[in-house]
């Protein structure tokens, strides 16, 4: 009986089986829709696929995109795993990217540098909510909230200074091109013949950064006394505090390590010349910082798993911006993705619901089993 529900167990466990199941059925139901709207599912996922692998700079686009995302996912998933809900990564994102953007473009600085400083900021911009909630118990969701738009409105007005900033190009209405000064080539991500490989101006070794630091967030959390604490204070402050750890440190270091993750992303993004940050678009939040959510819980907060997560939802997205929309709605590769991240986040809430079923199914069975007699124990004891 034990063994079988340890089986149970391990496959309610099992979270990348969860994950494959999410995304299949976000596949069939994409399809129904598909069918529905009077279009060829078969045709539109064959056409969705040629626009990922179809060039080398598709491939490039996909792995480009995803390295913001790998880093946004991985700062979702450490506040999860601490006990913490991270909303605010949109916020540190944008500190992250004026943090970086001010080295290279005012201080000429090496893009290592450019992404120490990117890394400080969003890291500071996310020990502000945990500094409320360790002292205050002000909910860490409301505070980050708030600070993601104090943050965007603050990077805007200090790049743009009504059309006068000196980061600010006043044609592009955008920050300066990074490429196009010699000045600013040492702050530039180098790329090791990528770029020439897949065609594109904007393919550094980004990715393998992003790669790196993931398997760092994974020892840490799993091989080292600091990560147990955290995600102990996580789990019950209480209890932790009892056993001696200091959980107002932690919650504060949890959200700080979750913003420089953030930070760091955007670091990599525009340190890699993908685009130019627009201070007057003051009405929206990085997508970066919110789609970071949807990789996390594609990948049940596993920081090796917000890799392969982040590097599927861009494929999905990359593949749907070149759909023809003459024929086929771009929309489906939203449909899909919002599809397998409700399904991934009720799979979550059925699995624990199943687990305290069979949980309370043992108890009962163990409570009304009959002890075994005791000459039967003696005799196996004997053999």
């Amino acid at each position: 009986m034990e063994n079988k529900i340890t089986k149970k167990k391990s496959f309610l466990n099992d979270t990348f089986l969860f994950s494959i199941l999410s995304v299949a059925l976000g596949l069939l139901v994409g399809a129904i829709a598909l069918i529905l709207s009077g279009h060829n599912p078969i045709t539109v996922y064959a056409a969705l696929i040629d626009g990922i692998i179809g060039k080398p700079k598709y491939i490039a686009w996909t792995i480009i995109r995803a390295t913001p995302l790998i880093l946004t996912g991985l700062s979702i998933a450490f506040a999860f795993k601490t006990g913490l809900f991270n909303i605010g990564a949109a916020g540190q994102y944008t500190l992250g990217a004026y943090g970086a953007l001010y080295c290279a473009i005012m201080l000429k600085l090496p893009w290592f540098v450019c992404l120490l400083a990117a890394t400080i900021l969003g890291g500071i911009w996310g020990a502000i909510p945990g500094f409320f909630k360790a002292y205050f118990n002000i909910n860490e969701v409301i505070t980050s909230i708030m600070f993601n738009w104090i943050g965007l409105y603050l990077v805007n007005e200090l790049i743009y200074q009504n059309g006068t900033g000196p980061m600010y190009d006043v044609r592009n209405t955008r920050t300066m091109n990074l490429s196009k000064n010699a000045d600013f080539a040492q702050s530039l991500i180098p790329d090791f013949g990528l770029n020439k490989l897949f065609q594109t101006n904007s393919t550094t070794i980004a990715i393998f950064l992003a790669a790196a630091v993931a398997v760092l967030i994974w020892v840490v959390l799993n091989k080292t006394t600091f990560g147990y604490e955290l995600k102990a204070v996580g789990l019950n402050k209480n209890a932790a505090r009892y056993a001696g750890i200091n959980e107002k440190k932690n919650i504060i270091l949890s959200m700080a390590i979750a913003g420089a993750l953030a930070g760091f992303g955007a670091g990599l993004f525009y340190l890699s010349n993908v685009s130019q940050w627009n201070p007057l678009n003051s009405t929206s939040l990085p997508a970066m910082g919110f789609n970071g959510i949807s990789v996390a819980l594609l990948a049940s907060s596993n920081p090796i798993g917000t890799v392969f997560s982040a590097l599927f939802i861009s494929h999905i997205s990359v593949g749907g911006s070149f759909l023809s929309t003459k024929f086929y709605p771009t929309e489906i590769s939203d449909l899909i993705s919002g599809i397998i991240i409700y399904l991934c986040a009720f799979s979550m809430l059925f699995r624990g619901k199943i687990q305290s079923l069979l949980f309370r199914n043992a108890e009962k069975t163990n409570v009304n089993a009959e002890p075994a007699p005791a000459a039967e124990k003696t005799k196996k004891e004997g053999k």
